[in-house]
């Protein structure tokens, strides 16, 4: 059997509709929604289900939907590959996407997670409300290309790297002048695509170190395990036993970049997978994986 290793989708896969088949065929997926209506206060899976897309694309709903989501598709996969399940010998998330894979590796638990989940969605809304900011995603140019726009657009705006996404695939994040600029020199610099991003702010940026002092006091009060598969942190592409170190690189990942095209490298270099599955909405995950590794197969997982 392939080595295999299991991805969760971030912040952006979300869509109006999903969930609801789940829910509708596999009782384990319907009992998550109704756990998660009782812990966030809301029907989530109507939410899913219905929109509308504005609410549900909000920073506060869009996280912790994406979270219960990829959850339900994990029991699906459970349904059908059980073997596929249990053998899994690592696993990642795109940013959110890291809580639902702790939760996979049973260092969380699933309404610990929950709660976490909307905890930060709200902080980092909060902190995207304070200060005019934004995401502009830049195709075509290496990284350290785009590194020296940002030191060029910078000034005394905060505008960093954000995600590091695969080759030609970089999002820079910061305050909205800053993106501004450092969009229009990407232009002139012949990038193939310069995109601003509908995102609610500057995440992977100190502007969300506000979220930083929330998140961070809501993380002292959760029980993290040791992950029974290891699970690649955004934060530095390593994996990490530690409880302590795990809690500590969640509150890191709030204001640091993400290192996505680094995290799939070393599952494959290290881990030696030869498998790939997309589990939740959208198949942004198995897109990456064709610029990184395009002869690596990922198998999605729908929610």
């Amino acid at each position: 059997m392939a080595k295999a290793a299991l991805l969760f989708p971030g912040q952006g896969a979300q869509t109006v509709g999903m969930g609801g088949k789940l829910a509708e065929s596999l009782p384990a997926a319907r009992q998550l929604f109704e756990q998660a209506a009782e812990i966030l206060g809301y029907d989530l899976l109507t939410l899913c289900k219905e929109g509308p897309a504005e609410e549900l694309d909000s920073t506060v709903h869009s996280q912790p939907a994406l979270f219960v989501c990829s959850l339900a598709a994990l029991e699906q996969l459970k349904v059908d590959a059980a073997e596929t399940v249990s053998s899994a010998v690592a696993t990642a998330g795109l940013s959110l996407g890291e809580y639902t894979a702790l939760v996979f590796a049973g260092s969380i638990d699933f309404a610990s997670g929950l709660k976490l989940v909307q905890q930060r969605g709200q902080a980092m809304q909060d902190a995207a409300d304070e200060v005019s900011s934004g995401m502009v995603s830049i195709l075509g140019m290496e990284r350290q290309q785009v590194a020296d726009l940002c030191d060029q657009a910078r000034q005394d705006d905060v505008l960093q790297i954000a995600n590091l996404l695969c080759p030609g695939n970089i999002v820079v994040s910061g305050s909205t002048p800053a993106c501004e600029r450092v969009a229009s020199l990407a232009d002139e610099a012949g990038a193939m695509k310069v995109i601003p991003l509908a995102v609610a702010g500057a995440f992977h940026t100190p502007i969300m170190q506000p979220a930083v002092e929330r998140l961070s006091q809501a993380l002292q009060e959760v029980d993290i395990k040791p992950p029974a598969v290891p699970v690649i942190s955004n934060v530095d592409a390593k994996s990490h036993d530690d409880p302590e170190e795990i809690r500590e690189l969640l509150i890191r990942q709030v204001v640091s970049p993400v290192r996505w095209e680094d995290s799939i490298r070393l599952l494959i270099d290290d881990y030696g997978i030869e498998q790939f599955y997309e589990v939740g909405p959208g198949r942004v995950l198995r897109g990456l994986l064709k610029r990184i590794a395009r002869k690596t197969p990922c198998e999605s997982v729908p929610a």
